[in-house]
């Protein structure tokens, strides 16, 4: 079975950085996996932040472009969330998912299959 677990719970203040982490586990590594950052501020819909395969393909929404930044460790089996220059909108629940894939997702919510259960950010003013 398929897990994703993040971590990197924070709360800062603009400006500052934060970095989330993705620990997946249960899947075949020699797979082209696809995996992604999404989020979810209060009543607001599901965004997608950044997203990366196994081949270094990346994409960013613009709303991060610049600012974050997405990567993968194939042998530690992780993805990690570089978070720079943190803004109040940015704040929100982050989502790690995952889907085996043939090519590249990027940020297209139901493309992916496998998701964790989220970890806040809060960025103050």
């Amino acid at each position: 079975q398929v897990l994703l677990v993040e971590s990197g719970v924070g709360s800062v203040q603009a400006g500052g950085s934060l970095r989330l982490s993705c620990v997946a586990s249960g899947y075949n590594y020699d797979d082209n996996w696809c995996m992604a950052w999404f989020r979810q501020a209060p009543g607001k819909e599901y965004e997608g932040v950044a997203a990366t395969d196994r081949n270094g393909e990346v994409s960013y929404s613009d709303s991060v472009k610049g600012r974050f930044t997405i990567s993968q460790d194939n042998a530690k089996k992780t993805l990690d969330l570089q978070m720079n220059s943190l803004k109040p909108e940015d704040t929100a629940v982050y989502y790690c998912a995952a889907s085996r894939c043939g090519w590249f997702l990027g940020l297209i919510r139901p493309r992916y299959n496998y998701w964790g259960r989220g970890t806040q950010v809060t960025v103050s003013s």
